[in-house]
């Protein structure tokens, strides 16, 4: 962009500039910093791994608004970082909750963790209300005298 339209650009927004080709505002609430999402449509794929090993730091329900996955994989296993985060897996089912149409999604958890059979247990219901499957992380496969997790997940 031209130095005199990036001017133009700046002051007729007062309060925001572009930074990187995207309008920021410092005076935004955001938590998740001052960087605006674009609006679009939303993308649609097969499977989603889950940010940051299920933590809260980069995933919110807009996450799973716009993302929007068959399978999500939840890999997190660590408690004291809050991985998996017990805020994202509610997001998941708010995100779900808006998409305005009730495709069938799995939530594959690489570990079976304390939180994620907490929120199992306690959204059950609603898991069940918005055509959700958790599948169990405590399934293994045996080859050569060795036992290890597995999960099959067919496209």
């Amino acid at each position: 962009m031209p130095e005199d339209e990036l001017s133009r650009s700046s002051h007729s927004n007062p309060g925001k500039s572009p930074v990187n080709g995207i309008k920021t505002n410092p005076a935004s609430n955001s938590p998740k910093g001052s960087l605006s999402v674009p609006v679009g449509p939303p993308v649609y794929v097969d499977l989603a791994y889950i940010p940051n090993h299920c933590s809260g730091k980069n995933t919110d329900p807009e996450f799973f608004k716009r993302v929007r996955a068959s399978y999500y994989v939840v890999s997190g296993n660590d408690a004291a970082n809050g991985e998996p985060s017990r805020a994202v897996l509610d997001a998941l089912l708010e995100g779900k909750s808006q998409w305005g149409e009730n495709l069938q999604v799995t939530l594959i958890p690489t570990h079976d963790t304390e939180v994620t059979r907490e929120w199992y247990q306690q959204t059950h219901e609603k898991q069940q209300e918005l055509n959700i499957m958790v599948l169990a992380s405590s399934s293994t496969v045996v080859m050569q005298d060795e036992s290890f997790p597995a999960c099959k997940i067919e496209f």
